[in-house]
C-alpha cells in the first residue's frame, strides 16, 4: 500500500470511502446515517484540513486520515485532532488504519506539532500510544474515550482545558 497526500481528484473517492466505512458503525444511532464524510469535506471547505492522507493499493483509495487544528481553553493550539479514519470495509481489519496513523503522526511531528487529541477506542489507539489525560477534556464526552498523544519529547508540559474542535464537526 502507497501512502500519499490527498490530491483533489480523490475527493469524491475519500467522500464515498468515508461514508462507507462509517455506515452502520457501532457508535451511531441505530439506522442513523453517517456524517463522517460531512466532517472531512467541511474541514476541507474551510481550509482547517491539516493533514488529509490516502492509502491506496492497486484497486484505489482503500483508507483515509484526516487531522485538522484544535482549541485547548478557547485559544489557537500546536495541538490537533485525528479523525476521521476510514478503511474499505472490506479491508478493515489489515493494518492499512494504523499505517496511516502512524504516517500522519510522524509528519506532524516533523512540522513541529506538539501533540494529537481523538475521540476513539483506548484498546485500539492505546497501541499507539493515546491515553487519558486529566489535562485535556472534551464536553459531553465519557473520559476513557477522548484519548492524548504528545509529540514533544516525555518531558513536555500537557496544555490544561477543554478540547474544542473545528465548527465542522458540530
Amino acid at each position: 500500500m502507497k501512502i500519499r497526500t490527498e490530491k483533489s481528484s480523490d475527493i469524491n473517492a475519500i467522500s464515498a470511502l468515508t461514508y462507507q466505512a462509517f455506515e452502520n458503525h457501532p457508535h451511531h444511532a441505530p439506522g442513523a446515517k453517517p456524517t463522517e464524510h460531512l466532517i472531512v469535506n467541511n474541514l476541507r471547505d474551510s481550509g482547517a484540513l491539516t493533514l488529509s492522507l490516502v492509502g491506496e493499493d492497486e484497486t484505489g483509495i482503500v483508507g483515509h486520515i484526516a487531522f485538522s487544528p484544535v482549541k485547548i481553553a478557547g485559544v489557537a493550539s500546536n495541538w490537533y485532532g485525528l479523525g476521521p479514519v476510514s478503511v474499505k470495509p472490506q479491508q478493515q481489519g489489515r493494518g492499512i488504519g494504523g499505517q496511516l496513523i502512524t504516517m500522519g503522526m510522524n509528519i506532524l511531528k516533523e512540522q513541529g506539532a506538539e501533540g494529537i487529541v481523538l475521540l476513539g477506542e483506548p484498546e485500539y489507539y492505546g497501541r499507539f500510544g493515546f491515553k487519558v489525560h486529566s489535562n485535556l477534556t472534551l464536553a459531553d464526552v465519557p473520559a476513557e474515550y477522548f484519548l492524548i498523544k504528545s509529540l514533544s519529547d516525555d518531558k513536555a508540559v500537557i496544555p490544561a482545558g477543554e478540547v474544542i474542535y473545528h465548527r465542522a464537526f458540530a
